[in-house]
């Protein structure tokens, strides 16, 4: 299955199998909405940006490769000629998004950065129509709407606060959203060949080792020195970066439309404003609940 030479079919066969695509991405989604539970930690310990990409990227691709080692290694074969692919999947998709992700929140508020990334599910729909021929539906823009009005309400933007943004800041906010949709994209062509996990390790194969451009010797013997930084750099490679990819891809491939799969993973900054309040003690107020609720009916017309 590394190497199918005919495009399978990525319709779902059965409206079960629809509903499982569904909860993978939707799964994957809530995962990364968690990533502030390391994020935080790590940061905390006065580690840079940086840092935490390479220990995020090279960790998930030395996990990943001791996971197939044991238990398939017929997920490393691939053929030469796609790795043009898994290079643009890796340095485009992940550390280029990543990159531009953290720079963006560093020169602009929070609440722009993220509204900036959820742009992504736009790029995804109009490239997805253009590349596959996918059909641009009332039914998909009136969900992708209430997904983006949903990111608003939950990152705050319309009390008032937080539009603080230069044109660094949005063209960074939208090179994120650019670079975060086009996972979906590459995605696509490369489940065309291979099976959900051997895309998710060669694109972290790619990603870790680009990564290491951004060594910074001083922050890795701060994390190795630290158990609990070593848990934190755990808990962020497993639970914030391998399970959600491949849960992502392994519904990507399933539900077989790259418009719909970026926006049903509009629930991930719900998650993240649910792990604020449960964990830092962020107040509960009305954006959350109105985000929830949008992007709840955004899931339930993709139903």
């Amino acid at each position: 299955m590394n190497d199918i030479e005919q495009t399978p079919d990525l319709t779902p066969s059965s409206q079960k199998g629809a509903h499982l695509a569904m909860a993978c991405i939707m799964a994957a989604a809530s995962l990364w909405g968690c990533i502030g539970l390391f994020n935080r930690g790590i940061s905390a310990m006065d580690i840079g940006a940086p840092s935490i990409v390479l220990v995020r990227n090279l960790g998930a691709c030395v996990l990943l490769a001791l996971l197939f080692l044991l238990k398939d290694r017929s997920i490393f074969r691939i053929r030469l000629r796609h790795l043009p692919l898994f290079l643009a999947m890796g340095l485009v998709s992940i550390l280029l998004f990543t990159l531009c992700y953290f720079r963006s929140q560093q020169v602009s508020s929070l609440a722009v950065a993220a509204i900036l990334l959820y742009t992504a599910p736009t790029f995804v729909v109009i490239l997805s129509t253009l590349c596959f021929k996918d059909k641009f539906t009332k039914k998909k823009l009136a969900a992708l709407v209430l997904a983006f009005l949903g990111c608003t309400f939950v990152t705050g933007i319309w009390g008032g606060g937080g539009l603080d943004i230069s044109l660094t800041g949005l063209l960074l906010g939208l090179g994120s959203g650019f670079f975060y949709a086009t996972y979906s994209i590459f995605g696509r062509f490369a489940l065309r060949h291979y099976q959900p996990f051997t895309v998710t390790f060669y694109t972290f194969l790619v990603a870790g080792i680009g990564s290491l451009f951004f060594l910074d010797r001083e922050d890795m013997t701060t994390i190795a020195a630290s158990p609990k930084a070593i848990l934190l750099a755990l808990g962020l490679t497993i639970f914030a970066t391998v399970l959600p990819y491949l849960l992502y891809t392994k519904g990507l491939n399933d539900l077989g439309d790259s418009g719909k799969a970026s926006i049903l993973a509009s629930v991930e900054p719900v998650v993240a404003s649910i792990v604020g309040i449960l964990a830092f003690g962020e107040p509960m107020n009305l954006g959350v609940i109105l985000g929830l609720v949008c992007i709840l009916i955004s899931v339930y017309i993709l139903r």
